[in-house]
This record gives C-alpha cells, sequence and structure tokens, in this order.
C-alpha cells in the first residue's frame, strides 16, 4: 500500500518589504486545496521573502504556479534592490522531498511545473540542482550570475538558452530557477562587528570555495595562479558551504550569511563552531545565529546533542530539551524570539494535521478516543502504551546518568537513554499511522461500485488496507519488543530507586503487545490472503509469548529490589 508522498516547496520572492503583496501572493498559495503553508520570513535589508509550504505533489505543483504567476503581476524587478542575490520576481523555486518520494520524482515534478510556467507565462525558466538538464546549470550560483541586472546579456547568449519560456528578457519578472534539492540550511552568524570586510573574512574561511591564494598580504597581495594563469585557492573548512558577508542595518550588526546543501557532510553546529574559531582567531566574536525559513528537526537534535556531550551529560534526555540546548549554544534566541514549533518542519508538519493526534494534550487525545468516532482506538492506543513503557525505561536511563557519584558512567547510561528515545519516537509515529490505516479502510469501502471493474478496484483497495491496517499494529509489537531491552537493563544496573519504573515500563510494553496482537488478529480476519494472513499471525502469536515472559523476569527483578 503506498504512503501518502508529500513534497516542499520553497520560493523566494524579490519583495521584503511590502507585506501587502508577499499576503497577496501566500493567498493564491493557501487557496489550493491540499496544501498547508508553513512559514512566511521577509527580510527587509535583504528585500526578499521566503515562504514555505508542503502538500501531496499535485497540489504543491499548482500552488507553486500560482504563486509565480501572481508574483510577476506584482513585483517589479525593474525597481528592486536587495542585499541578497536575485534575478527574478520569483527568484528560485525549489522543491524538496519530504516522505515517501524520491529525488528523481520530485525532479520530474520540477520539470512539470516549468514546463507549465514556461509556456503560460512570459518568463524564461532555468532548472537547477537535481532538476538541471545541463551539469553547469546544477549550481544555483551559476544560474543566477550576472543576477538580473545582467539578464539580458545573457538570454542572447544561446549557451543560456531558457530550459522554459521565451529567450527574450522581461524587464518586469526577471527569470525564475525551479529546483529539485535536499533540504537547504540558509543559516546567519551574528558577529559583534559592522565591518563587511571582516565578516567577509570569516566567510573565506568557512566556505567550501574559500579564497584566493596570495603572497604575502593575505587581502592585498599578489594573486597566485597556475600554469595556465587561473587563479589557485586555498579550500575552506567547511564542504557543502555557501558563504558571503553582509551588513543588516535592521540589527547594527555583520553577519556572515550561509547556505548549507548538505548538512550529513557539514552539520549546523560545526559550521557554527568553524565560524567561531575563525572570528576569534580575528579579533572577533560570534554572539549568536539565525536560521531563515523552516529546518529539519534532525539538524538542531544534532547541534543539541554535540553541546551536551561537551557537557558531558546524557545525550537520551528529551527532544524538547535538546533543542533548548542547541537554541542556547547556538543564540538562536539573540535577535528575536525562537519558537521551535514555527521553525522546525516536523512540528509544522504534526501542527498542520499531518500528525493530528500527536499535535494533541493529554485531555484532548483521552476525549477523542472516548468519543463516539471508531479512531483513535485500540491499535493506536496500544502504540502509546508502549511509548508511556520506554519513557519510564528512558527516564531510569537518565535519572542514572545525573547521579551525582556516577560521572564516569554518563556514556554508558546515555546510549541506553539513546535507544529509548528512538523506540520512543518509533511508537509514537505508529499512534498516528495506526489511524490513519483505519481511515484507509474507510476510504477504499467508500469508492464507487456501478459496475465490475469500479467493484474489483474497490475490492483491492480494500484489502491492501485491510493487510496495510495489519502490518501496522504487528510493528507496534515489534517494536515494544526491543524496549524490554532497555528495561530490563535499567532494572539491572539503574539507579535502584527508580526501579519500580523500570516494572511499571515493562507491564506497559506486556500490555501494549497484546493489545496490539488484538489489532492485528480483527484485521486479519477479513483478508483473503491466507499465506500473509498465516505469516503475520505465527509472528504476532511468537511475540504475544515473549512478551510474558520477558515482563515476569523483569517483574522478579524488580521486586527482588523493592522488598
Amino acid at each position: 500500500m503506498n504512503k501518502k508522498q508529500l513534497i516542499e516547496c520553497v520560493p523566494n520572492f524579490s519583495e521584503g518589504n511590502d507585506m501587502g503583496i508577499i499576503k497577496q501572493i501566500t493567498d493564491v498559495i493557501e487557496a489550493v486545496d491540499g496544501v498547508k503553508l508553513l512559514d512566511v520570513d521577509p527580510g527587509k535589508a535583504t528585500n526578499r521573502t521566503v515562504v514555505t509550504f508542503v502538500g501531496e505533489p499535485e497540489p504543491v505543483i499548482e500552488a507553486a504556479f500560482q504563486a509565480i504567476k501572481k508574483a510577476s503581476e506584482l513585483i517589479d524587478m525593474s525597481k528592486h534592490t536587495g542585499e541578497h542575490p536575485r534575478m527574478g520576481a520569483t527568484d528560485v523555486c525549489p522543491l524538496v522531498p519530504v516522505s515517501n518520494i524520491s529525488m528523481e520524482e520530485v525532479a520530474k515534478y520540477a520539470h512539470k511545473l516549468g514546463e507549465r510556467a514556461g509556456s503560460e507565462l512570459d518568463i524564461p525558466f532555468y532548472m537547477y540542482e537535481s532538476a538541471a538538464t545541463k551539469k553547469d546549470r546544477m549550481n544555483l550560483a551559476t544560474v543566477r550570475a550576472g543576477e538580473y541586472e545582467g539578464l539580458a546579456k545573457k538570454l542572447s547568449l544561446p549557451s543560456w538558452k531558457p530550459d522554459y519560456g521565451p529567450a527574450r528578457f522581461n524587464p518586469r519578472a526577471g527569470a525564475t530557477a525551479i529546483g529539485a534539492r535536499d533540504f537547504l540550511v540558509a543559516y546567519n552568524v551574528n558577529l559583534n562587528t559592522t565591518s563587511v570586510r571582516r565578516a567577509n573574512s570569516v566567510a573565506f574561511d568557512v566556505r567550501e570555495k574559500g579564497r584566493v591564494k596570495r603572497k604575502g598580504d593575505p587581502i592585498n597581495g599578489p594573486i597566485v595562479k597556475d600554469k595556465k594563469g587561473n587563479p589557485l585557492r586555498t579550500k575552506g573548512a567547511c564542504k557543502s558551504v555557501k558563504a558571503i558577508g553582509w551588513f543588516i542595518e535592521e540589527y547594527g550588526v555583520a553577519q556572515i550569511s550561509m547556505n548549507l546543501t548538505n548538512i550529513s557532510i557539514s552539520p549546523l553546529h560545526q559550521v557554527f563552531e568553524a565560524c567561531d574559531k575563525s572570528a576569534t582567531k580575528r579579533g572577533m566574536r560570534v554572539t549568536g545565529s539565525e536560521l531563515v525559513g523552516l529546518v529539519p528537526l534532525k539538524v538542531l537534535l544534532d547541534a543539541g546533542k554535540h553541546f551536551l556531550q561537551k557537557q558531558n551529560r546524557s545525550i537520551g534526555v528529551s527532544e524538547s530539551e535538546i533543542i533548548k540546548i542547541a537554541v542556547k549554544s547556538l543564540g538562536l534566541d539573540e535577535l528575536g524570539p525562537f519558537d521551535p514549533s514555527k521553525k522546525i518542519i516536523e512540528y509544522q508538519l504534526r501542527d498542520a494535521g499531518f500528525a493530528p493526534l500527536l499535535a494533541m494534550n493529554l485531555q484532548t487525545f483521552a476525549d477523542e478516543t472516548a468519543s463516539d468516532s471508531p479512531a483513535p482506538g485500540g491499535g493506536s492506543i496500544s502504540a502509546y502504551v508502549g511509548a508511556l513503557g520506554i519513557s519510564l525505561g528512558t527516564m531510569v536511563a537518565n535519572l542514572s546518568a545525573n547521579k551525582k557519584s556516577w560521572d564516569s558512567k554518563v556514556a554508558l547510561y546515555s546510549e541506553w537513554a539513546v535507544k529509548g528515545q528512538n523506540l520512543k519516537d518509533n511508537l509514537l509515529q505508529l499512534v498516528d499511522e495506526d489511524t490513519h490505516s483505519f481511515n484507509n479502510i474507510i476510504k477504499a469501502i467508500r469508492l464507487p461500485k456501478s459496475n465490475d471493474a469500479e467493484k474489483a478496484t474497490r475490492t483491492k483497495a480494500i484489502q491492501d488496507a485491510t493487510k496495510y491496517a495489519t502490518e501496522v499494529p504487528l510493528k507496534v509489537m515489534e517494536v515494544t519488543d526491543a524496549t524490554f531491552e532497555i528495561l530490563k537493563k535499567m532494572a539491572q544496573i539503574g539507579n535502584p530507586n527508580s526501579a519500580s519504573d523500570a516494572g511499571v515500563g515493562a507491564l506497559c510494553a506486556r500490555a501494549a503487545i497484546h493489545g496490539a496482537y488484538l489489532n492485528v488478529k480483527i484485521n486479519a480476519k477479513d483478508i483473503s490472503d491466507e499465506k500473509f494472513v498465516n505469516s503475520i499471525l505465527k509472528k504476532a502469536d511468537k511475540l504475544a509469548k515473549q512478551a510474558d515472559k520477558k515482563e515476569a523476569e523483569i517483574l522478579k527483578m524488580v521486586n527482588k529490589l523493592i522488598q
């Protein structure tokens, strides 16, 4: 059964001061059914607004087209000025895979958008990154070279014929780059200086491109060239990072403005510390930093864990605590409040209804369960009970890591706590997934059945949905089974004052497994594929029997400790 495909679109519009214009653009985005506007981030000095919205591919493409069209009607590039490089009213329009979709598929949707916009709007379009049609157009900086002012000349060159749209200069709308790319993190680091030159010196130290080599004086000395007369360069400290220095008048400070194009190669915290090292060497100090637009949750979790480890603390603490440490360590709240619910894409998706149960508080969740709606039901509750059980085991690990006389054991307990947090997160995701799988059965049942073809399609859809609705509680059983190892270990080596918590966790784990088992069985009875049913019931039965033994073993250990 196919899961819902989601893509993110992050168009950058060349207007950051007139919010009336931006509001008209975002209105046409929000008017498209199936699209959720997540973030609008205007910049006065850059005179540029970064907009983020998400949805299934077709609605996103429609919303992007309408936004590009509206921007071309409202923004006059012949009058535009700003600190940021730009070439069009809609300067760039990247599409980003979010879930259940490959980069290759996203690139096809990017071309679908470019083809439609190029045929209906009088604007040149260039494809970049994973949607590029030529190797020399993959890099956005290359595509945008010369900016708006050099666009007329560029369009006259055969080598720069647009991928879509006319090869002629549109003085009002300019040109637009449409791409397919991974998450790009737009990140600015603040310095205690007003000097753009000094900010650039840090940017050149950090960015992958580095700086041109010079003899003697690193700033004014003669450029060192190779045998062919090309300037030689000294590489910067961070790969996949583009950076320049600029002065932001509204803040009264110079910043290093960066794009992190591969956060796996150069994580945010690593780039921050490279900036800090360079600034310190040059007699300056990093005072904080700023995220522009949304950021994947992993970016801040990795940063928070990095700084916790430097403090010799457990990294298996709660997600909210890790993020708090990241925000304070990176100084993300220096220029204004930092709200994780508005800046982290996964939280925006959750609050936008893509994970509705996880977005509820305890009271609302209980009320929804107790209502006359069949979902959430036993499957979601089983997943949640399992999450609560391992949460207790993780708590014991973190309490043990913080025990005053056990400083030498922090790494050990931290490792167990991290495992517990991962299992807890998996189970929480399954809370919503179980309800989602049930809703898919209802959708399949409601499909038309007026003729034989429709009846066959409906029958297959019901069977596929029911199979998936059986696989989800089995997954709950499998994940919960893995929690017993941690609960047992905490009963053995954890803080003895918390032994009862490990025991309660084991009780929850067994209840979660048996509850999920009931859902496996009730869904399996409606599946006609006997081979599938026999296989899944065999696995579930084994897990249920194992749970009884594992719970009993842990409770025996706990009772010895608390008697």
